[in-house]
């Protein structure tokens, strides 16, 4: 796995071993942040399931200031640490070693706002719907945040959750790519 664009551009990060993460392809990623224009000026992302912080990795290569990372696997833990230190983002790095729900309240907790935020739960165990009810309500996104959702192509969300609404949806292999913005008040 590699790094697609930006300051970290072609260089190589390790991705969990075993069957608990499934890695973001590299040809998935590149059309995500693609649609979402590229690069960014400043900003913070959230990677929540994050396995080996590919998607926090990207956006930071591209211009955002600070990353999150979430992810309950010890052993994605240890490959986002290792990962952030190989490509020198530790400071621009938070890692979470702890489930999604906890994570959240925390952030909440703590007046956290995101720009961006990476939803790529374990396909057999998706959420992604009741997160980003939760991101909406809790006040964890900024008012021009997008919040983009990874799962299998047959799943289905509802056009609006909370205080978003679903702008495009985009089908690479058994992968599904939702993306939501903030509606505006």
């Amino acid at each position: 796995m590699r790094i697609i664009a930006g300051t970290c551009r072609s260089r190589r990060i390790e991705s969990p071993s075993g069957r608990n993460t499934r890695p973001t392809l590299d040809k998935v990623r590149e059309a995500v942040f693609s649609s979402l224009g590229g690069f960014f000026d400043g900003g913070v992302v959230l990677d929540l399931y994050a396995g080996s912080g590919a998607i926090g990795f990207e956006a930071l290569s591209r211009g955002m200031d600070h990353a999150i990372f979430a992810d309950s696997d010890r052993n994605a833990v240890s490959v986002i640490r290792k990962n952030a230190e190989t490509l020198n983002l530790t400071d621009q790095c938070t890692i979470y070693p702890m489930k999604a729900e906890k994570v959240l309240s925390l952030l909440a907790k703590e007046g956290t706002a995101f720009d961006l935020v990476y939803l790529d739960p374990p396909y057999r165990r998706q959420e992604n719907e009741r997160i980003a009810q939760r991101l909406s309500d809790e006040g964890l996104l900024k008012p021009d945040a997008v919040v983009v959702m990874e799962s299998l192509k047959e799943e289905q969300f509802s056009e609006t959750i909370g205080r978003l609404v679903r702008y495009k949806e985009a089908v690479y292999g058994i992968s599904r790519i939702s993306y939501y913005k903030m509606r505006e008040e």
